[in-house]
């Protein structure tokens, strides 16, 4: 197995970890406090701070940092590299602990920018304001562990970054089981677990950084050059590579509007689409970022264009089939992992459709994280901007067309035209991403493409078949005991998947035709 599709399989491995841990730590959440008001006052104080670190820290910050350190390692020598990081460093730590400060300060005004509907239900937006003031700082420490996370993966240390988030999952787990009994107000504890969670995962990555001996002392100096130009290329990066967390947050914002559960409804249906996307979109995206970097340094285009090739194809081959299982399977994979006391079918039905909703932008929202490295690799953080632009107009647009009319008609759902409306959106995004690169002439496709697209869609045609005929009824799942629930999911995913890959077979492509030779 050759380096890089070695190094992917490690990301998703330790990623796999993370994600079932996520979702026990979703089906304890579920189980313990349902879907209600409180617990959409949770995730709306647990996403303002998720948004900014997947805005500033995972999205802009890591584009642009990577393909920075790539270049002072490669040709600056390892002195100029420490005093990069130490001075990267404590910038971050400056802007992080002013910005922390006016977040905690204004929690209130925050909940009311980001989710005013709360207003509506009593108690709800001072609730989640509470819980803001606590899960502010997350921002901090989580946005020091992506930097943390840059370092290791530049270096081809992996695995670390990607098992980090686990802490994440087992402090809310424990918050949820242990502590939130302790508490007047029971959701609390989850705040306070997701604040230990921020500094479990900084403090996991020292070590590491110290055994590699690059762990940063952070320093200020305003005039460094490589810290400058880490900046100018986050400024427009941070709406580049973020877009679809902002057409989420816009997703919240009208949902703090529709009826009580929305948020919740829409934070399970996009948690159960972040499985694919973090196992392989994300994963991807981590180990070409650093290669991509490598080979825009050395001038090796045609490396560029087959590192892009492969990514793209290996995405299509598990995008489009987890996509299809996502929305055929929705209500079988909520009844079986969530509906249980306090997550009622009710919660399920309603999850299911923003599942489904999600599930259908599943293969766009991985293209996306797939062909921004194209860009930001070559530090071109201008293109992608103009495109995320584009795409997050048309966001604003399609929530209207989608739920306003939905809403009207009084029919149970309209949450889930914002789950259609940020898939429309992405799958607009990554188009002009795709075509961007193809009319700069940066990515060329590779040879053999018309053998895999018949042999894709025809397996994907064969799974969706057999999956619509085997599935039992919706309302079978929520008579059946766990007991049988599971085994029922289970046999049900293992059927379409052989039916996809032996159809794969049949069609003539073979797991050697995906791997991505070093030629170095």
């Amino acid at each position: 197995m050759n380096r890089i599709f070695r190094s992917t399989a490690i990301v998703s491995g330790m990623t796999l970890i993370s994600r079932v841990l996520g979702y026990l730590r979703d089906m304890v959440l579920a189980v313990t406090f349902g879907a209600s008001a409180n617990t959409d006052a949770f995730f709306v104080a647990f996403r303002i701070p998720n948004f900014f670190r997947r805005l500033f820290a995972e999205g802009a910050f890591s584009q642009a940092f990577v393909p920075i350190f790539a270049e002072y390692r490669e040709r600056h020598g390892r002195v100029a590299l420490r005093d990069l990081l130490d001075h990267t460093a404590g910038t971050m730590l400056a802007v992080l602990t002013l910005v922390t400060v006016l977040g905690v300060l204004a929690a209130p005004w925050l909940i009311w920018v980001f989710a005013p509907g709360l207003a509506q239900a009593g108690g709800r937006q001072e609730l989640a304001a509470q819980m803001l003031r606590i899960t502010f700082p997350y921002l901090l420490f989580i946005s020091l562990t992506a930097m943390a996370a840059g370092i290791l993966n530049s270096i081809g240390r992996f695995a670390v970054p990607a098992f980090t988030p686990v802490f994440l999952n087992l402090a809310l787990i424990a918050a949820a089981l242990w502590a939130a009994p302790l508490f007047p107000e029971p959701i609390v504890a989850l705040a306070w677990g997701v604040f230990a969670a921020g500094i479990l995962q900084l403090v996991f990555q020292v070590p590491f950084l110290m055994r590699a001996g690059l762990l940063p002392r952070p320093r200020l100096r305003r005039a460094h050059a490589g810290v400058r130009r880490i900046v100018h290329l986050m400024l427009p990066a941070i709406l580049g590579t973020s877009v679809v967390q902002v057409n989420l947050l816009v997703d919240t914002l009208i949902a703090s509007f529709l009826v009580a559960g929305s948020i919740s409804w829409l934070y399970f249906g996009d948690r159960f689409v972040e499985l694919p996307l973090a196992l392989f979109g994300i994963a991807i995206a981590t180990v070409i970022l650093p290669r991509l970097s490598g080979e825009h340094s050395r001038a090796d285009q045609a490396a560029f264009a087959r590192t892009l090739d492969w990514a793209l194809r290996l995405s299509l081959l598990v995008a489009l089939p987890a996509a299809a299982g996502l929305i055929v399977l929705a209500v079988p994979i909520l009844a079986t992992l969530i509906q249980y006391n306090a997550f009622t079918e009710h919660d399920t039905r309603m999850a299911a459709m923003a599942l489904a909703a999600y599930g259908l932008g599943l293969p766009a929202f991985i293209l996306i994280k797939v062909l921004a490295p194209g860009f930001f690799a070559r530090q071109d953080t201008k293109t992608p901007v103009k495109i995320a632009v584009i795409a997050m107009l048309a966001n604003m647009v399609l929530n209207l067309l989608f739920v306003l009319p939905w809403y009207l008609s009084g029919v149970p759902g309209a949450h889930a035209g914002l789950a259609l409306a940020t898939s429309a959106s992405a799958y607009l995004n990554a188009g002009l991403l795709y075509r961007g690169l193809r009319r700069e002439g940066i990515y060329q496709p590779g040879p053999r493409l018309p053998q895999f697209r018949i042999g894709l869609w025809s397996a994907l045609a064969v799974m969706i078949a057999l999956l619509v005929l085997l599935a039992p009824e919706w309302g079978q799942w929520s008579e059946w005991a766990a007991g049988q629930r599971a085994p029922a999911l289970f046999g049900l995913v293992a059927v379409g998947a052989a039916a996809f890959l032996g159809t794969l077979w049949l069609a003539g492509l073979r797991p050697r035709q995906f791997l991505l030779r070093d030629t170095r």
